[in-house]
């Protein structure tokens, strides 16, 4: 098992971020949930401090910080999926209940935690040998704010 990890700070509501993150990806599970020993800033003893989960094989902490969290946009989840079912399931689930969408695939949760939903041909587009291609594909990926894979293979393909 690896030694590192991504850990989300949340204000006091980790639990529910990941019984929802979990429910949105495969090969998805909790692994441990640490109740704090005694009282904390953020809390009392026995609430939970820590968990750790997996999302599709990737290791993640979430932490119950009690205070809120600005996770800025230097690091965000990023997912590539597979077809245009899977992009368009994962943003309407992570864009409700006050998630929004930013811009280039990007969005953020009703957490704050910033997301990337992007279509696996696109970082195939964006190396494409042929620079037309590639600028294509670029210029049709900023114009978008939810990504659609066809259109940007159609803009790939001239």
């Amino acid at each position: 098992m690896s030694k590192v990890s991504t850990c989300l700070w949340f204000n006091n509501d980790a639990e529910e971020a990941v019984a929802f993150y979990i429910s949105l990806l495969p090969n998805s599970r909790i692994d441990h949930i640490l109740h704090a020993p005694g009282p904390w800033p953020g809390g009392k003893a026995g609430e939970i401090i820590l968990i750790k989960f997996v999302l599709n094989g990737q290791n993640y902490q979430a932490l119950n910080g009690g205070t809120a969290a600005d996770y800025g946009t230097a690091a965000s989840i990023a997912v590539e999926c597979a077809d245009q079912a899977e992009i368009d399931r994962l943003w309407a689930a992570l864009s409700m209940n006050g998630g929004a969408g930013i811009a280039c695939g990007w969005l953020r949760d009703r957490w704050g935690v910033p997301g990337q939903i992007v279509p696996e041909v696109l970082p195939r587009l964006l190396a494409d040998p042929d620079p037309a291609v590639s600028s294509r594909a670029f210029t049709a990926m900023q114009s978008m704010i939810k990504l659609d894979a066809a259109a940007l293979q159609n803009a790939a393909l001239g």
